[in-house]
């Protein structure tokens, strides 16, 4: 009987306590080896893309989440890029590799981070997180999670999915900080 208690006990205080995680609680690695906390972008918009350098996708995909992240940046967005080699083994290179890479061809300047797996048992926490959030997990090259203001995620689209396409609901959402903002001066 009292374990039966503590079991229940237990079993909702871990339910309890996941709901109230949220893109923004998590703690990544970047690019350069350095532990990043997602909560230095909370307030902002972020589309969160699994990238990989030789993948069909690659350039339409590198060059639009530039130009979002050209337009949007400076008004509260932020694209994250998650270099992952699950899917068609097309992100062969090392973090230092890739980061050179698009730095170098795409001109990225939006955040990059550590390579990651984003499916299966060896998936990365925050990927763990949006796929159970969204309900939608990757089977391919740049999926795309775009996350709130509050770490929540609204949407999941696959790489079928274009980065223009995306740009009304960015819009929409980075709209709304910038009324918000307005509204408290």
């Amino acid at each position: 009987m009292l374990l039966g208690a503590l079991a229940v006990f237990l079993t909702f205080f871990s339910v309890s306590e996941s709901k109230q995680k949220d893109f923004y609680t998590f703690k990544v690695v970047n690019s350069r080896g350095k532990l990043v906390s997602l909560e230095k972008y909370r307030g902002s918009v972020s589309l969160v893309v699994n990238v990989a350098s030789e993948c069909g996708f690659t350039e339409e995909h590198y060059k639009d989440l530039q130009q979002l992240q050209r337009d949007f940046g400076p008004y509260h967005f932020n694209v994250l890029a998650f270099p992952c080699n699950q899917f068609g083994q097309q992100e062969p290179g090392s973090d230092k590799e890739i980061d050179s890479f698009v730095r170098r061809v795409y001109d990225v300047s939006f955040p990059l981070f550590s390579k990651i797996a984003v499916v299966g048992p060896g998936a990365n926490n925050v990927y763990k997180y949006l796929a159970e959030s969204s309900e939608k997990e990757p089977n391919w090259n740049f999926w795309k999670y775009l996350i709130d203001v509050k770490g929540n995620v609204v949407d999941a689209w696959g790489p079928k999915v274009s980065v223009k396409e995306l740009r009304p609901k960015i819009s929409d959402l980075v709209r709304q900080i910038i009324l918000k903002k307005k509204e408290e001066l």
